[in-house]
Formats: structure tokens, C-alpha cells, sequence
């Protein structure tokens, strides 16, 4: 599978930080860095070392958004998909114990962010993939291989995600 897939949603959040990296934080930035270097000497000006280190990261960050969003393919939802595991899907597992394990299968660009995403190379979404509720999974990784079963299978956008679709990025998600 393409490490390229991403979510409509998470192609859209990727999009939104590059526009605030680019149009708001980029220029507040270089504002400060110019005023700082009015100040004097470069060389010992923490302002100036600070915010120009800022200012790299931030470029960094752009350059790698440009080149990412160029090559990232989003996935939309198809009622096809409903009752079975795929790209996007929200999946609840259980096991013998009765311990639960909630989560969305994404792009390897969208897991940074959020702690109950997987992406669709982790072991557990790949063995998840095409399943159905009630069918048994074996998640293999180098040091374990555990038992799930599939409680639970839906798509759509959580109200946790629209939400930041929704508000403004702030300074700190940008980083």
C-alpha cells in the first residue's frame, strides 16, 4: 500500500498549517528577527539567535509540507466501505481480557498529532484491513502477537477533528 494515502480531513489540516507556517508565524518571525538585528551585535543578541533559529524551523517546516502535500493522494469515503475495515475507518478491538483498543487508520503524515490514530503500515491496521465486526485478528510485531476481535467499525470525521478543522491553528500545533 502507498505511503502517500491520507485522509480528505488530514489533508486539509496539513494544508491549514501550511497556509498559517506561510501567511502568520513566518512573518511575525521574520519581523522580530529584523528588529533584533537593529539591535547590534549579532553575535551575542539572544532575540536575534532565537527568533532566526525560529525562522529555520519554520522554513524547514514549509519546504517539507510543500514537497509532502504535492505527493499525498486523499482517500474519501465510499459507502462501499461500510461494514468492513479500510483506509480512514475508525475501529474498536477487544481482547480475552476484556481490554479495549480504539482507533483511526491514517496516513503516516496524520499520526504526528493524535494518539488514537495508527497508520495504515502498523502492524495493527494492517491486519485489520478487509476485516468485518466479530472476525478475529493476530497482530504480529517483532516482540509479541496478540488477539483481537473487532467490535466495532464506522467512518466519518470525529467531532475532535472537525473541531480543528474548524478553529484556527495555533503557533504551538505548528511546531
Amino acid at each position: 500500500m502507498s505511503v502517500n494515502l491520507i485522509t480528505p480531513e488530514g489533508l486539509a489540516l496539513l494544508q491549514k498549517e501550511l497556509d498559517f507556517l506561510w501567511r502568520i508565524e513566518r512573518p511575525e518571525i521574520t519581523q522580530k528577527v529584523t528588529w533584533a538585528a537593529g539591535l547590534g551585535d549579532r553575535s551575542e543578541n539572544a532575540d536575534y539567535q532565537f527568533n532566526k533559529q525560529k525562522l529555520r524551523a519554520i522554513d524547514r517546516r514549509v519546504r517539507h509540507l510543500r514537497k509532502r502535500l504535492e505527493l499525498l493522494r486523499p482517500v474519501p469515503y465510499s459507502p462501499s466501505q461500510e461494514g468492513k475495515i479500510y483506509f480512514g475507518a475508525w475501529v474498536r478491538l477487544s481482547d480475552e481480557e476484556e481490554n479495549s483498543l480504539y482507533f483511526r487508520i491514517v496516513g503516516a503524515d496524520e499520526i504526528a498529532h493524535h494518539k488514537d490514530y495508527a497508520s495504515i503500515n502498523s502492524p495493527i491496521a494492517k491486519a485489520c484491513l478487509g476485516k468485518e465486526v466479530d472476525d478475529e485478528v493476530i497482530v504480529r510485531t517483532e516482540l509479541l502477537e496478540k488477539q483481537w476481535f473487532i467490535d466495532e467499525i464506522h467512518y466519518g470525521v470525529p467531532d475532535e477533528i472537525r473541531a480543528e478543522l474548524e478553529a484556527p491553528l495555533q503557533s504551538s500545533e505548528a511546531q
